[in-house]
């Protein structure tokens, strides 16, 4: 009897969720949400992308980074239901793909707001006290120079966003504590909410010019990559840093090197890359005046837990008919 006829809702995991010693990163607990009866889960094998035996085989797939393309389609008409996306950005998978094969891609803002918002804003104070820099002082026993390295007050300060949806509102919201002025940059902002959180709404050249702290929180597509360029960083302080949580390619990183070593602007503080891995000779690795880590400085227990409950909340929601929330398309 095959899972058609058994009544069977399988489910794939990807394995980009696992740790060094094959753990899940999110834990054991929040599996108990797909404790659901018909309902059968499994990891699956290595791979770095959503293959055509894959749609064949399960009803809904749960990814982390794992790509779906036009060609993960095979000729068949696909079992797969829905994908739901670890995650907020979905640059990953293929849309169109997916609307054409009348798959379901369901993403977890809830999961990310929080964590990534505060990810933001340990960035601004790290380079705001220029920590990385002051960590190796102290490592090669240099504290006589610690008075080369003065950080930058923020009472008063602007602190600016290009983007301002879930995670942008919940970064102003997290930084009202630190008396800085808020400036963002959004043509799909709701101006009520704004309004309500203090941020004034400016058009792009006047938020490059303005901000001290500008954090990249919009959503990587066509309109945004290679956004923040030679020109527009031109546009910036020279004492401004730039901090981007959410997709690398919306930064032209030659630029960026250039901006940096020719002291055009402060520093910048970097979770993500144009490529990712980025390689080990990434010449903004050797700089002082960068902060970087490796697309995970939002992992911490809460934002893992929330990424899996929604994913899997919307596996369940597919499997008993309902429409999920977070659906990307429809």
């Amino acid at each position: 009897m095959n899972d058609f006829e058994s009544g069977i809702f399988r489910v794939g995991i990807t394995r980009d969720v696992l740790t060094s010693n094959g753990q899940p990163i999110f834990g054991q607990a929040v599996f108990e949400f797909l404790n659901h009866p018909g309902l059968v889960w499994e990891y699956m094998e290595e791979s770095t992308v959503i293959r055509p035996e894959h749609v064949a085989r399960y009803d809904a797939i749960c990814a982390m980074l794992t790509r779906f393309t036009p060609e993960s389609l095979g000729p068949e008409k696909p079992r797969l239901k829905v994908i739901a996306r670890f995650g907020v950005g979905y640059d990953t998978i293929d849309v169109p793909t997916c609307q054409k094969a009348g798959i379901l891609l369901t993403i977890a803002p809830d999961g990310v707001r929080r964590p990534v918002a505060v990810s933001a804003i340990t960035f601004m104070l790290m380079l705001a006290h220029k920590v990385g820099i002051k960590d190796r002082l102290t490592r090669s026993g240099r504290w006589a120079e610690k008075s080369d390295h003065i950080g930058t007050g923020l009472t008063g300060r602007i602190l600016g966003s290009l983007g301002v949806g879930n995670i942008g509102a919940e970064m102003f919201r997290l930084a009202k504590p630190f008396d800085l002025k808020f400036i963002a940059h959004d043509p799909y902002a709701d101006p009520k909410l704004m309004a309500s959180l203090g941020v004034e709404l400016v058009d792009l050249d006047t938020l490059f010019r303005n901000a001290d702290f500008l954090t990249v929180n919009c959503p990587l597509n066509e309109s945004t990559r290679g956004l923040v360029n030679a020109n527009k960083l031109s546009l910036m302080k020279k004492t401004a840093y730039l901090i981007n949580t959410a997709r690398g390619p919306i930064v032209d990183e030659s630029a960026l090197y250039q901006a940096l070593v020719e002291q055009k602007i402060a520093g910048a503080g970097l979770d993500v890359f144009e490529v990712e891995p980025t390689p080990a000779d990434n010449p903004l690795l050797q700089l002082d005046n960068v902060v970087v880590t490796p697309h995970g400085i939002c992992f911490t227990d809460e934002c893992m837990q929330g990424l899996a409950e929604s994913a899997f909340r919307a596996v369940v929601d597919v499997m008993q008919g309902k429409k999920p929330p977070h659906v990307v398309t429809a």
